[in-house]
């Protein structure tokens, strides 16, 4: 019989004693209050190719594809999926796309079940994402290649790649997910702003790796003391200075006030984003305004924040070089048209975060497999009505 509430109960225990991998046997034992033979947490892996049963999962599933799958079209679309008496639950935690909660049932699910299970799937992506870093389960499932300590170090440092709020939607993607080591991204939501900021070290591997931390936490303890734009650059540009001479870090550091629409940035050295409204590339923002962070003392001026406003809907895009300037076979480069292109095109058909997906995949694929340098991007879009949906990240 089922008891849908005993099942919640059972698992909100998981709260206060548990590992990681204690997830899957609890969703075992509780299947049958569930009226289920079933229940599988699917993580994604680092790449976004294939979702992995959590380590501790009974037995030895087999990955799902991402691509060409019913539990795949969940994590894509981020709503359930359902075939025969097999039913998909995105796993969501906030905006950020944590996998899918594969369930088998006896019979197809009916309305009351489906509603169950999305309260089960969302404390479920809860329990992951809080107990995630009292072991090291959650990462064993999502790394297929050994991880290099550059990239350790970087991922570290960073936020969820998908945050949503106060009107406001940032989804980012780096790649090689397992060798990166001189790009990194930030963001915040305080108030009415939303901060953002890409950032490009010169070098690569554990020297990079460090000077990124570096720029990334002079960055955050700035930008939490309240600095404005400019001198948060200061005091960025200070301190690689003085612990890294003759370094640099090219970057864009932006705020978005989501109550007016008004974006102000610097951009230190740095491509400059796209912006696209109505589904069409608009003229680019001035580039640079400022030299890398770490050079800033060769100018006597100010570095120069420019200021736009955006409409309802617009989209901004920030990326590091190694995207458009990513090569194919013959020498090619993926190029700025094109970049412009495939964005327009994948935000017609899917969210913001599946466009950023597609577009590492893209990138990857042009250089067959085999990526010369870091390729970043950070997508920020502009929405004040209506609120965001789970369909829409």
């Amino acid at each position: 019989m089922s008891d849908s509430m005993e099942a919640v109960r059972r698992l909100l225990d998981l709260r206060y004693r548990s590992r990681p991998e204690d997830l899957p046997l609890a969703l075992t034992e509780v299947a049958p209050l569930l009226d289920a033979v079933s229940v599988t947490v699917l993580l994604v892996d680092y790449e976004q190719l294939s979702l992995w049963p959590l380590q501790g999962t009974p037995g030895d599933p087999e990955p799902r594809k991402v691509d060409g799958t019913l539990a795949g079209v969940s994590f894509c679309t981020a709503e359930p999926t359902t075939e025969q008496a097999c039913l998909w639950l995105p796993l969501l935690h906030g905006a950020e796309r944590l996998g899918v909660l594969e369930v088998h049932l006896h019979v197809e699910p009916d309305d009351r079940q489906r509603r169950d299970f999305r309260v089960i799937a969302a404390l479920v992506a809860e329990l992951i994402a809080s107990r995630r870093f009292y072991g090291d389960a959650v990462e064993r499932t999502r790394r297929r290649l050994p991880m290099q300590l550059a990239a350790e170090i970087i991922w570290n440092q960073l936020p969820p790649l998908t945050f949503a709020a106060n009107s406001a939607l940032v989804t980012a993607v780096l790649e090689p997910c397992y060798d990166v080591g001189g790009d990194a991204f930030d963001y915040a939501a305080n108030g009415d702003i939303v901060h953002i900021a890409l950032f490009d070290t010169v070098g690569h591997g554990i020297s990079a790796s460090a000077l990124t931390t570096l720029t990334l936490n002079t960055y955050r303890n700035a930008r939490r003391s309240g600095l404005d734009l400019v001198d948060t650059y200061r005091s960025i540009d200070k301190w690689i200075r003085a612990q890294y001479p003759g370094a640099f870090v090219t970057a864009v550091l932006g705020e978005l006030d989501t109550a007016t629409g008004v974006y102000r940035r610097i951009a230190a050295g740095h491509p400059a984003e796209l912006h696209i409204r109505d589904g069409r590339a608009l003229t680019a923002l001035p580039t640079p305004t400022a030299l890398p962070l770490g050079l800033g003392h060769m100018l006597p001026r100010p570095p120069g924040v420019t200021e736009l406003l955006l409409e309802p809907g617009d989209t901004l895009m920030l990326y590091t070089d190694g995207i458009t300037e990513a090569r194919s076979a013959d020498g090619e480069l993926f190029g700025l048209d094109r970049l412009v292109d495939f964005i327009v095109a994948a935000l017609a058909q899917g969210s913001p975060a599946e466009t950023m997906r597609k577009l590492i995949h893209e990138i990857v694929s042009y250089e067959n497999g085999e990526l010369r340098d870091d390729a970043t991007a950070a997508l920020v879009q502009w929405q004040p009505a209506p609120m965001f949906t789970p369909s829409r990240w």
